[in-house]
């Protein structure tokens, strides 16, 4: 165990800004999530200890639980959440003999605060409320009781909702969301929306929501029906933190539940391709480029916890969860929070007006974030990249390739910080080729994008 917790530097804050999390000593906070939905159904302590160390290894420093995805279903040691279905009786009992539901979701959530790991939890999955219609009333008594028993653990964000529309039972996740924040107020808190939807259409200026959260979800663009090319459509899932960045006042956004590695195109059409390593990619720094404070990854096998003794699971899974944990988008991702780390973080800002012409469209789109001192362009193709410079500080720029499938930098020369430059990527352009240009004011000293910030 680290000496050093994340929250030895104080809880987790929104920026001065709006936009961004951060630890209250002012320590700069990227959320690198992973999302593990069934780990309390499907693990037993020895499994959940071996996947929480496995994405600490990996960089991950938040993992997004449901406390709850179905009332009737046993976890590994034969528990259910509820006496009776009945959300008033938790089967809650602490005692050496007995492993209760929500013991085993105790022992799990200190396990995480031991490895430093912060967990996000959906109190209960938004099937749950529709299936069993919870009234608002139950749903104030639980986030009551959820939110005194966890509210000492200085690792807990809360994800209310669940896969639904905060139009769908809105009584209820108002009366959760408020309850959870009367008893545990020093804990984060967001609202994790059904696919295509994002939280800020229905609670943005609730108190409860500390920031916003998207699902971009899992189609594809051929899977979408062709409509204005401005709306929120098919893989842009830029276009989600585009909408709420114009919200007033301003809140941080994220992508809670993008396309997962090893899952069918559109979830259910299980003849489709199968979303791969340069997807998950795409997703992550697309969103993040265009504004969000972090993001999430999630694999197929891995948040349904699959093993190969289920058979066919969701989504048409066969693969081991244990195997699924070093597919290739599970390894690459921590090189994002590496690179954005590497460069001062609360500065950024995402800037289209440093690209001279189109920023082009669908994959071959570019983003650009703009600090003070520094500059990054993202080209999922590997396109040739054309920016205005002189937008940042420094006479002299410094000029830096970064690679997000291996998080190596190779450094491309330097050149006057004035009007424009075209730089191409070491490698041809194709989809998947993807690199970063990183621009810095020469002056600083920076050390190679992906290392810990220096100067």
């Amino acid at each position: 165990m680290n000496s050093l917790m994340p929250w030895d530097k104080g809880k987790l804050i929104v920026s001065e800004n709006g936009r961004y999390l951060q630890h209250a000593d002012g320590t700069p906070f990227f959320w690198l999530g992973d999302t593990a939905w069934l780990l309390l159904k499907r693990t037993t302590r020895e499994q959940a200890l071996a996947y929480l160390r496995d994405r600490k290894n990996k960089g991950y420093n938040v993992i997004q639980i449901m406390l709850v995805h179905d009332l009737t279903t046993e976890n590994a040691y034969g528990r259910v959440p509820f006496r009776d279905l009945d959300m008033d009786r938790p089967d809650a009992e602490r005692s050496t003999e007995y492993t209760s539901y929500w013991s085993f979701a105790d022992e799990v959530i200190a396990m995480a605060e031991r490895e430093g790991l912060y967990v996000a939890l959906v109190p209960v999955w938004g099937s749950v409320v529709e299936y069993y219609s919870i009234d608002a009333g139950t749903a104030e008594r639980y986030g009551d009781w959820l939110g005194n028993r966890y509210k000492d653990c200085p690792n807990i964000i809360w994800l209310n909702g669940g896969d639904i529309r905060g139009s769908d039972f809105t009584d209820v996740w108002l009366k959760m969301g408020r309850a959870i924040r009367k008893a545990a107020p020093e804990q984060l808190m967001t609202f994790h929306p059904y696919g295509r939807t994002q939280s800020s259409e229905w609670f943005h200026n609730e108190e409860w929501l500390d920031f916003n959260m998207f699902q971009s979800g899992h189609r594809s663009y051929d899977q979408m029906e062709e409509s204005n090319p401005d709306t929120l459509v098919g893989e842009d899932n830029w276009r989600f933190v585009h909408t709420d960045w114009a919200k007033v006042p301003a809140k941080p956004t994220i992508d809670g539940e993008p396309s997962y590695e090893d899952i069918p195109h559109g979830l259910h059409f299980l003849d489709a391709p199968r979303w791969k390593a340069d997807d998950v990619r795409r997703y992550a720094y697309w969103a993040v480029f265009a504004g969000a404070f972090g993001h999430t990854y999630g694999h197929n096998a891995v948040m349904q916890f699959h093993t190969e003794d289920r058979g066919v699971g969701a989504y048409g899974c066969t693969r081991s969860w244990t195997d699924a944990l070093d597919d290739d988008g599970a390894k690459q991702m921590v090189h994002l929070k590496h690179l954005i780390l590497s460069r001062p973080y609360d500065e950024r800002m995402p800037d289209e007006t440093a690209i001279c012409g189109d920023p082009g469209c669908r994959y071959d789109r570019l983003f650009v974030s703009l600090g003070k001192s520094y500059m990054m362009a993202y080209t999922y193709t590997g396109r040739t990249i054309t920016l205005r410079l002189g937008l940042f500080s420094g006479k002299r720029v410094a000029a830096w390739w970064f690679n997000p499938r291996t998080g190596e930098s190779q450094l491309a020369g330097e050149m006057d910080n004035e009007g424009t430059h075209e730089f191409v990527p070491p490698t041809v352009s194709a989809p998947g080729n993807d690199w970063v240009l990183v621009l810095d004011d020469a002056d600083q000293g920076f050390a190679a994008p992906g290392l810990p910030l220096s100067r």
